[in-house]
């Protein structure tokens, strides 16, 4: 099986539409901007949602699900949020179809007209703060933890597989607050969920901060991210909390009683994740060859291909497997053994390592008479022949080794590619020639980043929340900056 993928140095973007695609993680779909999951993709899918759904009920979440429809005069409650959305907006107008007179096909029956349109939802605030109106009575029915796993919909005209599609699948926490103090402590904690699962499960280093005013969720009065790097050198927005204060509360009346019996509105936040993740997860990791999947999230863990001619020896050598399969299955290592008949040895080797599957055994007669697996872990395509009886011990070791190496070389990239500048010359010259994170002083006013952005495309992608707050002059307006912030181009 040939990969001709296309090199990263050659144009990364190619390469990476290329390897999605020939990894059978998705494909576009004949709705102009939306994909199709393939299984593949959606196994990763279902193990990230698997770990983040364990993490969220560690902390107290609860699972709901909210309608896909939302009345269009809800978004209108909310100004800054509807604001922030207008332009991404589905709108559902009629309710039945007919068929023409004329036969010419199926039209919209004009008599079926929504009395209100609905709004397919681009996120859920609206519709569900509307229904907190009526759960949320006292201070007893509070804090209200929900998540709610589904689909949302943002008309996006320039559409790239996983990274920004018209549809998308997420999660997105929703809950609300007797104080301040505890709606922030849930933002921040949430931020720190989502930086935990980066690091710990996708192997991707984040640097966790909070945003600018004008880079914020619409509506939210502080929003907290992970932002995580490219090895194309540009960052990708990972996660975000946002602390939403009582805005959604006022707009939709929802108040308690306290414990001394005073009315008050309730404090909010947001948060969420999407299948971008797999995006990153394939940007971060992947090389020339194919996917690189850290173990954590690999649909395989293990593959295992017979070496053999005719069925005897086939036989022979599945014999001598199926225990093993057992065995690796019993502490919960995925494993295949690749016993198809229609493809070659040579074929199977270069699909698992397209799609990544972190180890690989070979088996042969040569390697029965020997006792011996050959082990080819995918991350530095080293092999290694291991006796039979030290293989479990052996993939066992291998598999935290292999999760990792891959962060460390993604940790080393990244900080590679952190560059601290002080002037605005040496600010465009980074930004153009090396990319990655450029960490600057700024005198945090939205002209100067308005400029900044419009002159060299990079944005502000963090406040961060850790190293030493610098004071300094902005690179350039020369106005005092209380700390230095990380700007770089991003997905």
């Amino acid at each position: 099986m040939g990969k001709n993928l296309t090199s990263r140095s050659e144009d990364y973007s190619k390469w990476y539409n290329e390897l999605v695609v020939k990894a059978d993680l998705a494909e576009s779909s004949g709705v102009r901007g939306c994909m199709v999951i393939k299984p593949y993709g959606f196994a990763i899918w279902e193990k990230m949602q698997a770990q983040l759904d364990k993490m969220f009920k560690e902390t107290g979440h609860e699972n709901a699900y909210f309608p896909l429809f939302i009345p269009k005069s809800y978004l209108s409650k909310e100004a800054s949020h509807v604001e922030g959305f207008a332009k991404e907006c589905a709108v559902v107008t009629h309710y039945r179809l007919k068929n023409a007179e004329d036969g010419s096909g199926i039209i919209v029956d004009e008599d079926a007209k929504l009395e209100e349109e609905l709004i397919v939802r681009p996120t859920s605030e609206t519709i569900i703060w509307d229904t907190y109106r009526k759960w949320i009575q006292s201070y007893r029915d509070l804090p209200l933890l929900i998540n709610q796993w589904a689909n949302v919909v943002r008309w996006e005209m320039r559409t790239r597989l996983f990274l920004r599609t018209a549809e998308f699948l997420w999660q997105e926490g929703h809950t609300a607050h007797a104080t301040k103090e505890e709606a922030l402590e849930e933002a921040e904690q949430m931020m720190h969920v989502y930086a935990d699962f980066a690091e710990n499960y996708m192997g991707m280093p984040v640097i966790k901060g909070t945003k600018t005013e004008s880079e914020r969720f619409a509506g939210a009065e502080e929003t907290y991210c992970i932002e995580a790097l490219m090895q194309d050198g540009k960052a990708l927005q990972a996660g975000t909390s946002h602390f939403l204060g009582q805005n959604f509360a006022k707009a939709f009346d929802v108040k308690f009683a306290t414990k001394e019996g005073k009315q008050e509105y309730v404090w909010a936040t947001s948060w969420g994740v999407s299948t971008r993740l797999m995006g990153a997860l394939v940007m971060t990791h992947s090389d020339d060859n194919g996917l690189v999947l850290p173990p954590k999230l690999a649909p395989i863990q293990v593959v295992i291909v017979p070496i053999y001619k005719g069925l005897e020896q086939l036989d022979t050598i599945s014999e001598k497997v199926e225990p093993l399969v057992k065995e690796l299955r019993s502490k919960g290592i995925s494993v295949k053994f690749d016993k198809r008949d229609t493809h070659k040895p040579g074929f199977k080797f270069n699909e698992y390592e397209l799609k990544g599957v972190p180890i690989r055994l070979a088996v042969g007669q040569r390697d029965l008479e020997n006792g011996t697996y050959e082990v080819a872990r995918r991350d530095t395509l080293q092999k290694e022949s291991v006796k039979a009886e030290d293989i479990v011990e052996k993939i066992s070791a291998l598999l935290n080794e292999i999760q990792e190496n891959i962060y460390k070389k993604a940790l080393d990239y990244r900080e590679a590619h952190i560059t601290e500048v002080d002037s605005y010359d040496e600010f465009k010259k980074v930004i153009a020639e090396k990319g990655g994170f450029v960490s600057a002083h700024w005198d945090g006013t939205a002209e100067t980043e308005d400029k900044i952005k419009e002159e060299t495309k990079a944005t502000i992608r963090c406040i961060p929340f850790y190293g030493e707050k610098e004071t300094g002059s902005c690179m350039v307006t020369g106005k005092p900056s209380v700390q230095r912030v990380l700007f770089a181009k991003a997905y």
